[in-house]
Order: structure tokens, then C-alpha cells, then sequence
């Protein structure tokens, strides 16, 4: 498991949503304004690569990590930009 996500090649968009979201409320961040706030990269930005309707720049990991307090690896799985591997 990569970040409490089941093992398998790459996670659906719908997967993608459904973590940022599990993963907002455990760390106490209201909502994309509030993950905007904290990592200065656009709502609209945030909500693309979460939709994995966008790959996310090399500048714009390093902040999101930080907030979402996850390693690298698990923040490319969830953007769906790298798959998991087995455990």
C-alpha cells in the first residue's frame, strides 16, 4: 500500500479526488482555497492535477508534499503520474 492506497498499476481520477479529499480532512484543510493558501499554487491548477487532467511541474511538488505532509512517491501515485509498486 503507497500512502493508503490499494496496490495496483495506476489509480483512477475518481481515486485521485477521493484521497485529496480524505487526505485534506485529516490534516484538519477546509478545501482548495486553503491547499492554495498553503502551497501558493492556483486552485485551479490544484484541481486539474487531482482530476489528473494535469501533470504537475517538477516546482510544485516539493509544496505539495510539504502540505499534504506525503512523501514524493506518494504524491506521483496519486496524481496518477507514476504507478504503484508492489509491496
Amino acid at each position: 500500500m503507497v500512502g493508503g492506497l490499494k496496490k495496483s498499476s495506476r489509480i483512477s481520477a475518481d481515486e485521485s479526488a477521493a484521497w485529496l479529499r480524505t487526505r485534506m480532512e485529516e490534516l484538519g484543510i477546509s478545501g482548495l482555497e486553503e491547499l492554495h493558501q498553503k502551497t501558493g499554487i492556483d486552485r485551479g491548477s490544484l484541481s486539474r492535477y487531482f482530476r489528473q487532467e494535469r501533470t504537475p511541474g517538477v516546482d510544485v511538488i516539493a509544496p505539495l508534499c510539504e502540505a499534504l505532509e506525503v512523501s514524493p512517491e506518494t504524491l506521483l501515485v496519486v496524481l496518477g503520474a507514476i504507478g504503484r509498486r508492489g509491496r
